[in-house]
């Protein structure tokens, strides 16, 4: 009898690993080196938007964000001030809202479309419809940094994380890893901080 009882406990156990085994191998994203796909998403004018569409740069920051977490709004001045400091010199800025709509109704399209307009936005900012490239990428945060080097190889990963060490005041900030990243980038040298952790919101589904 005890067998009996046992076995299903164990069969249950047994599912549950596999399923989180597949879901980490699906979920785990890039690492430092890893060649980026390309997406094809709607930004808020109702253009598609691809990296393939961007002839003459040298690289991207795809950034990960939303308008609903506080951690993003304290930095969206930041990142229309990188989108101004490196679009000039080939590495837009790429914006991506994750989370899902309908749990959260304040990053819909058309709220979406009002706060860029808001904010001045100068970048694309584009919904992952489906939430299908947030995944692959590996994004778990708002806001979650990837900035990527065009190559004749591909869109190459060359940092993950956070934009800078202070998302409470953008005066009292000391480290900037996303400009000394694509400083060191544009500059052909090794980049010196590849990875750092994200503070913000999770991604909602």
């Amino acid at each position: 009898m005890k067998m009996l009882k046992i076995f299903p406990a164990l069969l249950l156990i047994f599912v549950l690993g596999a399923f989180s085994t597949i879901e980490n191998a699906i979920y785990d994203g890039y690492d430092i080196g890893d060649t980026a796909t390309d997406f094809s998403l709607k930004n808020i004018d109702g253009q598609m938007v691809s990296l393939s569409n961007y002839e003459n740069v040298k690289g991207f920051l795809v950034i990960f964000t939303c308008n609903t977490c506080p951690y993003a709004v304290a930095y969206e001045d930041r990142i229309v001030a990188l989108d101004k400091k490196y679009k000039s010199k080939g590495v837009p800025v790429i914006a991506i809202m994750p989370n899902n709509p309908d749990t959260k109704p304040g990053d819909n399209f058309e709220n979406m479309k009002k706060r860029a307009k808001e904010k001045g936005f100068t970048f694309p900012y584009l919904l992952d419809e489906g939430q299908e490239i947030y995944p692959q990428y590996g994004a778990t945060r708002t806001p979650h940094v990837y900035l990527l080097e065009k190559t004749d190889a591909g869109n190459i990963v060359r940092y993950i994380g956070a934009i800078d060490d202070n998302y409470k005041n953008a005066s009292a900030v000391e480290e900037k890893y996303v400009e000394n990243a694509v400083d060191s980038m544009l500059a052909g040298e090794e980049i010196e901080v590849q990875t750092t952790k994200a503070i913000g919101c999770s991604i909602k589904v």
